[in-house]
């Protein structure tokens, strides 16, 4: 198996912004756990495919709460807590996800991990044993959780990606099993999202590739009914930015109004953002 230069072999978080353990930035909305490596952390676009999960959610008005023992990512991101560990395999995910999940309480989990089990190369076949092992620890400490599991993006090579290939097609089969066992648990093609064109160091995404995984995640919850809650009432601000805008602006001062309803932006930041959004300009302030 191809190897990684030695800064992504250990996939080190490459990140700016808040960081570390959680604030518990909670907004009382419906809790969301992302769950994995360093691909949910978002080593190399701090925030990964959370930053555009979190503006689709706050576009549709829906009200969330992301939670995690971890906490990083830009000041758009707005909700930083994730369960998001980088270099971690799937047995390390498992040895600590009981406790977690007590913590955090989520009522949905998107499960995206494997790839350090391939990377690592620690013992490969066994991989889709210990997934289905995980998501049975999951589903029995967070039994009304959906969960959503994820077969992995590729690797930006032919052996490494042969060795995802593997074990994405078992992925199938294991949900399926605990689908008939009366569990709540999703399959998500992850896999053929995401090329490895946008892998720039063939393993982490760049902005666009996570940016096509949150595209992903938003529409397998949406598919899933309760799993992020019913959408809000149109706020004030947002009638007035479609009002005075039109549609095109309007689709972005939902993202922004929904920040103000979510607790994460003040009145008067949210008046000043809609102002410097649309019109370039930045109010005066007295």
């Amino acid at each position: 198996m191809k190897r990684l230069p030695a800064a992504a072999t250990a996939l080190a978080p490459a990140f700016t912004g808040p960081t570390g353990i959680a604030h518990a930035e909670s907004n009382g909305g419906v809790r969301i756990m992302p769950l994995g490596d360093s691909i949910t952390y978002g080593t190399g676009v701090p925030g990964g495919y959370r930053i555009g999960l979190w503006q689709r959610l706050a576009a549709g008005r829906y009200t969330n709460d992301f939670v995690g023992s971890q906490f990083n990512g830009p000041a758009s991101l707005w909700d930083h807590d994730h369960e998001g560990h980088p270099g971690w395999r799937i047995d390390q995910i498992d040895a600590n996800i009981t406790g977690r999940l007590r913590t955090c309480n989520p009522r949905s989990v998107l499960l995206h991990i494997g790839t350090n089990d391939v990377l690592q190369n620690y013992n490969v076949a066994g991989a889709p044993g210990r997934l289905s092992t995980l998501i049975d620890h999951i589903t029995a400490t967070a039994p009304n959780a959906d969960v959503f599991v994820a077969q992995l993006i590729p690797i930006g090579w032919a052996s490494g990606d042969a060795a995802v290939r593997t074990f994405d097609n078992a992925v199938p089969g294991i949900v399926q099993s605990k689908v008939n066992a009366g569990k709540r648990v999703h399959l998500v093609d992850m896999h053929s999202a995401v090329s490895a064109a946008d892998l720039p160091d063939g393993v982490h995404p760049n902005a666009g590739g996570y940016g096509k995984m949150a595209a992903v995640w938003y529409n397998a919850l949406r598919a899933v009914p309760g799993s992020i809650g019913n959408p809000r009432a149109a706020a004030a601000g947002e009638e007035l930015a479609a009002a005075t805008l039109g549609s095109a602006a309007a689709a972005r001062g939902r993202t922004f109004a929904a920040a103000v309803a979510h607790g994460h932006l003040g009145e008067s930041a949210y008046a000043t953002t809609l102002d410097r959004e649309f019109t370039g300009v930045t109010p005066e302030t007295s």
